[in-house]
C-alpha cells in the first residue's frame, strides 16, 4: 500500500505549509511531520478516517492534522489524497 497526493491536494498542502511558514518556520516543520505520520498510519489503518460529514454517502474519508483535514480515497493498493482544506473552510465535493 502506498499513498500518493493528486496534482490539486499537493498544491493546497504545499499552500498550506508555505502559509504557515510565514509567520512561525519551526510551526510549518511540524505541521508537515504531523501530516506525513498521519498519512503513513493510512497505510496500515486504511480505513480509519471518518466519513467526510458534508458528504457521507461518497466514497471518500478524512483525517484531520489540526487545523486541517485530508481528504482521501483508497483505491486498490494506494491511497490518493485528494484534498487539504483549513478546518475553517466548506469543502467541495472531493475529486474523484
Amino acid at each position: 500500500m502506498r499513498i500518493l497526493l493528486t496534482s490539486s491536494a499537493r498544491a493546497q498542502f504545499l499552500e498550506a505549509i508555505e502559509y504557515i511558514h510565514k509567520d512561525n518556520p519551526i510551526a510549518a516543520a511540524k505541521m508537515r511531520q504531523k501530516a506525513e505520520r498521519v498519512l503513513r498510519r493510512l497505510i496500515r489503518f486504511p480505513d480509519s478516517g471518518r466519513l467526510i460529514p458534508e458528504f457521507p454517502d461518497l466514497p471518500f474519508r478524512e483525517v484531520q492534522v489540526p487545523p486541517y483535514r485530508f481528504f482521501y480515497r483508497k483505491e486498490g493498493m494506494v491511497i490518493w489524497v485528494v484534498g487539504v482544506w483549513h478546518g475553517a473552510q466548506i469543502p467541495g465535493t472531493p475529486d474523484t
